[in-house]
C-alpha cells in the first residue's frame, strides 16, 4: 500500500513530537512546518495526501493559509486544529472547505480518527461494501431460486439495485461484474416468470401486480380527491435512476410512500404510457377511443392524444375538478411552466410529463457523444442525476413544495441494456421494434422469446386476425438477417424497452409530501 505523506503546519510543532512518532510507527510519512509561510512553500513544492494547519500563528495565520492553499491545490483534504471554540473561527473555517475541524489539545487517537475518516474512508468503505456483499451474495440468490410472486421479484430486484449503487458509489470494481451476473441470472428468472404468469394477470387468477392502467384510478386520483396533487411522469425512468435522484426530492418532501408497480408489454411509450392515462389497457383504448389510438404500423404520432384519453378517464371516474396537462419536450417549454406555475398549481390536478430521459436513451443510440458520456449503467445513472440538478423540473418541484402540494413521481416504463441479439423474420409490416415485434408472417424461435398468440388475451390490439406480438427477454434484442452484422453493431449496447426484464417492467412510484 502507497504511503501517506501528512504535511503538519504548527509553530509549536516540536510539542507534538510525541504526535508525528506514533503517526510514523502507524507507517505515515509526516514532514512539518512551524509557519504558514514555510508550510504554504512546501505545500506547493510537494505532493501531500492531507494537511494538518493549526489556526493561531504568529505571520500568516493559519486561515490566510488554508486560503492559500486551497487556491494552489483544491482537491487536498485540510484538517484545521485551533485552540479557540469561536463559532465565527469555525464557520470562517468551514466555509473555507476544510475536511475536518480539531480543538488543542488534540490526542494521537484524534489525529488517526481523522486520517481514516480523509484519507482511508474510500478504501474502508469500499472493502466494507465488498464484504457485506459477498455475504449477501448467497442469500440473494436463494432468494431468486425461491420467487413465487410478483413482490418476491419487487424484494429481489431492490435488492440488486441498492448493492448496484453502493458498488458504484464505493468505486468497487471487481464485485461489481459479480453483482452484474447475478442480476442476469435474476433477469432470466424473472422472465420465465412473467411467460408463466402475465396471462393470468387478466383473467383474476392468482396473484396479480398492480399495473399501470390501474394506478390513475387506484392511486393518483384518491390523493387528487383529497388535495392539490401534482403528477410527475418522467419517460422511462427506471428504479435505480429513481434512486438516484432520491436525495434530491427529500430535501424538498417527506417521501409519504414508495411502490413498485408493473408497466404492460410492450414496455413502450405508445402502449404503456396511454394506458396510464386512459386508465386502460391499449385494446380497451382502441375499442372506446377509435380516434385516439393508432398501432405501429399506422403513420402518425403514436402519443399525441394522452391529454384527450386523461380528460376521458376522469369524466368516467366521476372527477369534476380543474385539472391540466403539459408536456415538456424541450427547455424552453420547461421555462414556461416555471413562468406559469402558479397558474398551474391553482388545478386540482396538475399532469406534466418529461420526455429526457427517454430523449437520452435514444440520443445514445444515435450520438457517439452521448454513448460516451453514458457509457455503461453508472455513468447513465450520472447522467440522469445531472440533467435533474440542473433542470426546470427541480425548479418546478421546488415551487410545488414551496406551495404546499403534494407531488406524485412515477413513469411509464423503464430500459434495458441490450447486448445479445437473435435472428427474427418479418414482412413488410413487421414492426421495428428491438425489444418486441408484432405481424402476421413472423419466423422466429419461440423458446428466445415470449410469445403472444392471441392478443386479446392480454388486452394488446389485434390489427389483423393472424396477427401475433413477441417479446425479446432479458439483455436480447429482435434483429433481422437482412445487414445482420451491421444492425447488431449498430444497437448492441444500447438501452432500449419494449420487452421483459426487471428494468423494463418493474417501475417506481413514489407520493412526496411538503415538508411543513
Amino acid at each position: 500500500m502507497r504511503t501517506i505523506k501528512i504535511l503538519w503546519v504548527d509553530d509549536e510543532i516540536d510539542l507534538l513530537k510525541p504526535h508525528i512518532l506514533f503517526l510514523e510507527k502507524k507507517g505515515y510519512e509526516v514532514e512539518t512546518a512551524n509557519n504558514g509561510e514555510d508550510g504554504i512553500s512546501m505545500y506547493k513544492e510537494y505532493r501531500y495526501d492531507i494537511v494538518f494547519l493549526d489556526e493561531n500563528m504568529p505571520g500568516i495565520s493559519g486561515l490566510e493559509a488554508l486560503q492559500q492553499m486551497k487556491e494552489i491545490k483544491s482537491e487536498v483534504p485540510i484538517v484545521m486544529i485551533t485552540k479557540s471554540e469561536e463559532e465565527q473561527i469555525m464557520e470562517e473555517a468551514i466555509g473555507s472547505k476544510i475536511q475536518d475541524y480539531l480543538i488543542k489539545p488534540v490526542n494521537p487517537n484524534q489525529i488517526l480518527l481523522s486520517l481514516k475518516k480523509n484519507i482511508d474512508h474510500s478504501r474502508l468503505v469500499s472493502e466494507k461494501t465488498t464484504s457485506s456483499y459477498q455475504r449477501t451474495f448467497s442469500q440473494i440468490g436463494m432468494q431468486i431460486n425461491d420467487c413465487q410472486t410478483f413482490d418476491d421479484w419487487v424484494q429481489v430486484y431492490k435488492k440488486l439495485v441498492y448493492w448496484e449503487t453502493e458498488l458504484q458509489s464505493d468505486g468497487v470494481e471487481g464485485m461489481h461484474e459479480v453483482l452484474q451476473m447475478q442480476k442476469s441470472t435474476a433477469n432470466t428468472e424473472f422472465f420465465k416468470f412473467v411467460r408463466s404468469n402475465y396471462q393470468s394477470w387478466f383473467q383474476g387468477e392468482g396473484d396479480r401486480p398492480l399495473m399501470i392502467h390501474q394506478i390513475l384510478k387506484k392511486k393518483i386520483l384518491p390523493e387528487a380527491d383529497k388535495q392539490k396533487t401534482m403528477l410527475i411522469v418522467i419517460d422511462n425512468l427506471r428504479l435505480d435512476q429513481y434512486w438516484m435522484l432520491k436525495p434530491h426530492f427529500s430535501n424538498l418532501f417527506e417521501i409519504e410512500n414508495e411502490e413498485v408497480f408493473s408497466s404492460i408489454l410492450p414496455t413502450a411509450t405508445q402502449y404503456a404510457r396511454n394506458s396510464l392515462f386512459a386508465g386502460l389497457m391499449p385494446s380497451e383504448i382502441e375499442k372506446l377511443y377509435p380516434d385516439l389510438w393508432l398501432n405501429d404500423e399506422e403513420e402518425g404520432g403514436k402519443n399525441m392524444h394522452e391529454e384527450e384519453l386523461l380528460g376521458h378517464a376522469l369524466k368516467r371516474f366521476g372527477k369534476q375538478y380543474r385539472w391540466i396537462y403539459k408536456k415538456v419536450l424541450s427547455q424552453s417549454q420547461g421555462q414556461k411552466i416555471i413562468d406559469n406555475i402558479d397558474q398551474i398549481l391553482e388545478n386540482q390536478l396538475s399532469v406534466l410529463v418529461y420526455n429526457f430521459v427517454d430523449m437520452l436513451s435514444h440520443a445514445r443510440t444515435e450520438m457517439d457523444m452521448i454513448k460516451e458520456l453514458a457509457r455503461d449503467e453508472a455513468a447513465y445513472r450520472s447522467l440522469t442525476n445531472s440533467w435533474f440538478e440542473h433542470s426546470n423540473l427541480y425548479e418546478v418541484l421546488k415551487a410545488t413544495s414551496e406551495k404546499g402540494i403534494k407531488v406524485i413521481i412515477t413513469t411509464d416504463h423503464g430500459s434495458v441494456r441490450i447486448n445479445n441479439p437473435v435472428k427474427v423474420i418479418g414482412d413488410r409490416k413487421t414492426t421495428t421494434n428491438l425489444r418486441y415485434k408484432h405481424g402476421k408472417n413472423l419466423n422466429y424461435n419461440p423458446k428466445e422469446v415470449y410469445e403472444v398468440k392471441h392478443p386479446k388475451d392480454v388486452f394488446l390490439p389485434t390489427p389483423h386476425i393472424s396477427s401475433k406480438f413477441i417479446f425479446a427477454k432479458e439483455q436480447d434484442f429482435l434483429a433481422y438477417p437482412n445487414n445482420y452484422n451491421h444492425y447488431v453493431k449498430y444497437y448492441k449496447d444500447t438501452f432500449q424497452h419494449g420487452g421483459i426484464s426487471m428494468e423494463e417492467l418493474l417501475i417506481p412510484f413514489a407520493v412526496l409530501k411538503p415538508k411543513s
